[in-house]
């Protein structure tokens, strides 16, 4: 069979619910990641910045956002300019 497993799954579970089959659409033109456009104004031209930690600084930082009224963003943004000042960079975050 060509179809991949998840094709056949869900079309397995369609059938199994006694509907009509749905028609397949096959196209190789769909973007492997979302386009400027598709993006909140807020996040155009930006890059994401990520980091594994442990479950406990996630539930701290929500926190501590909490406790100052504050976003998680604007904190994060708030440290990275420390860090910039701390190594005499520009704080631009």
């Amino acid at each position: 069979m060509t179809t991949n497993k998840k094709t056949n799954l869900s079309a397995a579970l369609h059938e199994a619910s006694g509907k009509k089959p749905i028609p397949t659409l096959v196209t190789n033109d769909i973007p492997a990641t979302p386009q400027q456009s598709e993006l909140p104004p807020s996040r155009q031209g930006k890059k994401i910045i990520s980091g594994y930690f442990d479950p406990a600084v996630a539930r701290q930082l929500k926190q501590l956002a909490l406790d100052n009224d504050a976003t998680v963003q604007s904190l994060l943004t708030e440290a990275l300019n420390d860090l910039f000042v701390k190594h005499n960079k520009k704080p631009f975050a």
